[in-house]
């Protein structure tokens, strides 16, 4: 079958687009406003950029009733946010942290995660999350939409700290994926954790292009 997206004429009873990039990381993104209200929220529209300096990018659609994401305002006013790992253990504060809830709600108490204080940042990280990046806002991409939500602020911010929980390395000094379950959202209301992994090495690769796709320090 095939559609055209702004006819959206596929016939089908749910748009599937969402579902056809798959899985998506998902951007837990923790800001502080300018009143001293903590934020947290989950995106979909999840990616790093670049890695020297390493960079990120989260996504953000409006509001059902067309206001901008309190997580956009706020990096764009204090300059800061975080992100923080979602993984299987902690779907349920998750999804929790997705309502739409007005902008001096603290989503942290509402998700019932614990605030870590963060190094180079103000906004606190989720200390339950075995992973965070503390970062500095770089810049907004707005692009136009075709109705209400589908507007989309596009935030790019460098990362100045990561923390990694000392139990989410292997004895060797990997990420254990295995062991944190990572989660990642797929389409409708559907999502995804890693249980599983396998290894391709690019066959007849110089050891340049090899130690950085290891992420090898030497």
């Amino acid at each position: 079958m095939h559609y055209d997206p702004a006819k959206r004429d596929h016939g089908l009873p749910h748009d599937p687009f969402k579902s056809c990039v798959i899985p998506r990381p998902i951007g837990w993104i923790s800001t502080r406003g300018a009143d001293g209200i903590d934020n947290l929220a989950p995106y979909s529209q999840f990616q790093n950029l670049t890695f020297d300096p390493p960079m990120v990018l989260f996504s953000a659609n409006q509001t059902t009733d067309g206001r901008r994401k309190d997580s956009v305002v706020n990096a764009e006013t204090t300059g800061q946010f975080v992100w923080n790992m979602a993984t299987f253990a902690l779907r349920d504060a998750v999804n929790r942290s997705a309502a739409e809830v007005p902008a001096d709600v603290d989503e942290f108490a509402l998700a019932g995660v614990t605030k870590a204080p963060s190094v180079k940042v103000v906004p606190p990280r989720v200390a339950e999350s075995p992973i965070q990046f503390e970062c500095e806002y770089l810049q907004t991409v707005r692009l136009p939409g075709g109705g209400t939500m589908g507007t989309v602020d596009v935030v790019f911010g460098r990362v100045v700290m990561v923390h990694i929980a000392d139990d989410a390395l292997t004895d060797d000094g990997r990420v254990d994926v295995l062991k944190i379950r990572p989660i990642a959202r797929l389409g409708y209301y559907d999502y995804t954790a890693i249980d599983s992994t396998f290894q391709m090495v690019i066959p007849d690769a110089n050891g340049a292009l090899l130690r950085g796709l290891e992420g090898r320090a030497d």
